[in-house]
């Protein structure tokens, strides 16, 4: 591989890396900047549940989660370059999401697709497929 490459391959990882660590930590102004101005996104079957635009999927995820403790792990990149300034990958994920009352454990995979701008690589679509997900609800 290329050194551009290699250097292309490692700031991709970082990318989802700053995803995971801002999505917990809920920085959400720079969760924002992991994502391209006109990304789009999706975590359920449906169709409908596209969020289109940076902004959109902000608020939609800060809304799911902004009340829980959470936890994201990703694994085992996949990543194919598919041009100059593109590429997708696939990662397997898992996630811990705690409300408190309720909440889950999940584990399926991201894929995604990237493209460079102003040389920095940003997400430019996600899908999030999920192979499980164990709900719990805590007792009084």
């Amino acid at each position: 591989m290329p050194a551009s490459r290699h250097d292309d391959l490692e700031a991709i990882k970082q990318l989802k890396a700053k995803y995971f660590r801002f999505l917990d930590t809920k920085q959400w102004d720079s969760f924002a900047q992991v994502f391209a101005e006109e990304a789009v996104s999706c975590s359920s079957p449906d169709p409908a549940d596209w969020k289109h635009g940076r902004q959109a999927i902000v608020e939609h995820v800060r809304s799911v989660v902004r009340d829980a403790v959470t936890v994201h792990y990703g694994h085992m990149p996949e990543i194919e370059f598919t041009g100059a300034t593109t590429a997708k990958g696939v990662w397997s994920m898992f996630d811990f999401v705690d409300y408190g009352t309720h909440g889950w454990r999940g584990y399926g995979h991201y894929e995604e697709e990237y493209v460079k701008e102003n040389g920095e690589w940003k997400i430019q679509s996600f899908r999030l497929t999920r192979l499980r997900k164990d709900e719990f609800k805590k007792g009084r």
